[in-house]
Order: C-alpha cells, then sequence, then structure tokens
C-alpha cells in the first residue's frame, strides 16, 4: 500500500452532507471543552477543522460564508 495519499483517477468520492458535518463539529467542540491535555485537545480541534473543511473549503476558496461558520471552523 502506498503512504501518498493521492487520489486514484478512478476513486470515488463520498457526498458529505453539511449538517452531518455540523453536528460532528459541535460534537468535537464539546468534547475539546472538557479535555485538559493541551496535545489532545490540539488534535481533537485539528480533526473539527479537517471535518469542517470537508465541505466548506470550496466557499472559503472563493464563494461568501456566514460567520457562523467561520466560528465552527475555529
Amino acid at each position: 500500500m502506498s503512504d501518498t495519499q493521492e487520489p486514484l483517477d478512478n476513486e470515488e468520492y463520498e457526498e458529505i452532507c453539511g449538517e452531518e458535518v455540523d453536528r460532528i463539529v459541535e460534537s468535537l467542540d464539546r468534547l475539546i471543552e472538557g479535555v485538559q491535555s493541551e496535545n489532545v485537545k490540539h488534535l481533537l480541534e485539528e480533526a473539527a477543522s479537517n471535518i469542517y473543511f470537508l465541505v466548506y473549503e470550496e466557499e472559503t476558496n472563493g464563494e461568501c460564508v456566514s460567520d457562523d461558520d467561520l466560528e465552527a471552523a475555529a
């Protein structure tokens, strides 16, 4: 198995619902609030950002994004 993460030409991508992403990011934010370890907190924040950008990356690359969307990514 290759260590690179380049997509294959025939690889299909899953459609991800924005509502699901919002729900997951919200859950991670609640979890982050209860974490004391800065290392774990950092990893959870990074995961939340990565999940958020699965859906909202295109919007932040040229389209308007609401303040609520930006706060959710933080």
